[in-house]
């Protein structure tokens, strides 16, 4: 009796397996439409676009097509369609209001609170991937994580940890006296010490190596232009990492810093300030990408002072936020391939879309820019295949806004829909 039971359930049981495996699983499936959609692949605006996602992912890209049955849709009316957009350089853990010595009243996780918080403005104002290049305690790795699982809101991340630099650079702790230990689990020196560190910042998950090639602007102590690490460093670095499978960006202010970092291989030069000639030469011929964060010169100028920037910083800002912008506007004119990268937390996070208006200023097309933080972004970061465009087989990543933003850029700044995955993040007021 015992074992006509079992026999009974075991039969009941394989049934069941045969038919979940016989019977399809329930496809999600959002059609979202607009008036407009800007295809940054191709560089053209398309007329009443049909975009069908299917489990996260668009599945197909037409117009004015009858909707599947079953399927949710999304009809825009008025508005202009774009792919989500791609901040290169952002600081998640990091606000303004709190610079310089005052950042020194919180405890350590106060910090990975600000990033929670700053991961959903980001998120909604358009942004639906980062790149964070540089966080204390594995913090990007943890916001990462618990987005991934549903717990907070925010962008797609790719962590960089901790950003590697040299004793007393820009990326260690210079502001305190020598009787206050302050941990830099990245502080590396030599070749072989810096290879190490890419090896550990890999283990707890990092999935770019970021490293300060010159001295920095927000740093007490050293100078924009002086590089930090020799040649032999950088390359040690960036084989280390490339031999890893992760791409490197690199803090470099300076000229001759820029130029090592081109002939050591990194993927990206954050800021290129003070490029010159043979600088935008390298980079087209190692193909190079340049990411300038030429829009926070004028919050820093405005707003330092009060948020307690030092005042050595900004000095030296005073020297560099004209000079940066120059070099973009040659670097633009001479070729240079171009990401869209803020240093968001040096202005608040969620703003990040300020820069645009700016970089239209000094020599941007509005489409140019537009494709900085989408197509190009995405192939900076090796990720076409998921994000950076409005194409079949990508993330169903979309945000929307009144208007048309190729005529007037700063409507970037008014994000009205946002969508990551195939779900609605911020939707359209009616």
């Amino acid at each position: 009796m015992r074992s006509t039971v079992f026999l009974r359930a075991a039969t009941i049981a394989g049934v069941v397996l045969l038919n979940a495996a016989l019977t399809p699983a329930f496809a999600d499936t959002v059609v979202v439409s607009a008036d407009r959609m800007v295809d940054v692949l191709t560089g053209r605006v398309v007329d009443h676009p049909q975009i069908t996602i299917t489990d996260g992912r668009i599945a197909a890209i037409g117009q004015s097509a009858a909707i599947p049955p079953g399927a949710r849709h999304v009809d825009l009316k008025g508005m202009t369609l774009l792919p989500g957009l791609i901040d290169m350089h952002t600081h998640l853990t990091s606000d303004p209001h709190f610079s310089g010595y005052r950042r020194l009243q919180f405890t350590d996780n106060f910090w990975t609170v600000v990033g929670v918080a700053n991961a959903q403005k980001t998120l909604e104002a358009g942004f639906t991937t980062v790149r964070n290049v540089g966080s204390a305690n594995y913090d990007d790795v943890a916001i990462k994580q618990a987005i991934e699982q549903g717990i907070v809101t925010g962008p797609r991340i790719v962590p960089a940890t901790y950003a590697i630099g040299a004793t007393g650079g820009h990326c260690d702790a210079t502001e305190l006296p020598p009787s206050v230990t302050v941990s830099r689990p990245a502080v590396a020196n030599g070749p072989e010490e810096i290879r190490a560190t890419v090896r550990k910042l890999r283990k707890y998950g990092a999935e770019v190596i970021k490293f300060c090639g010159t001295g920095g602007v927000l740093s007490k102590t050293d100078t924009v232009g002086g590089q930090q690490y020799d040649l032999a460093e950088m390359k040690a670095l960036v084989d280390e990492a490339h031999m890893l499978g992760l791409r490197v960006a690199v803090h470099a202010h300076g000229t001759s810093g820029i130029k090592d970092a081109i002939r050591a291989g990194v993927d990206t030069i954050e800021h290129a300030s003070l490029a010159d000639e043979e600088a935008f030469t390298l980079a087209k011929q190692h193909g190079t990408w340049f990411s300038m964060d030429i829009y926070n010169d004028d919050y820093i100028m405005a707003e330092g002072e009060k948020n307690g920037v030092y005042k050595e910083s900004l000095e030296k800002e005073r020297v560099i936020g004209l000079k940066q912008r120059q070099t973009f506007q040659a670097a633009v004119k001479a070729g240079v391939k171009m990401v869209f990268g803020t240093d968001a937390g040096v202005y608040p996070n969620g703003y990040n879309a300020r820069q645009f208006v700016t970089m239209v200023k000094w020599g941007m097309t509005p489409m140019q820019a537009i494709q900085a933080a989408t197509a190009n972004a995405a192939e900076a970061l090796g990720r076409q295949a998921d994000v950076g465009a409005i194409a079949v087989g990508r993330y169903g990543d979309l945000i929307a806004v009144t208007g048309d933003p190729l005529a007037d850029v700063a409507r970037l700044q008014s994000v009205a829909f946002v969508m990551k995955g195939g779900e609605i993040v911020k939707a359209a007021a009616n």
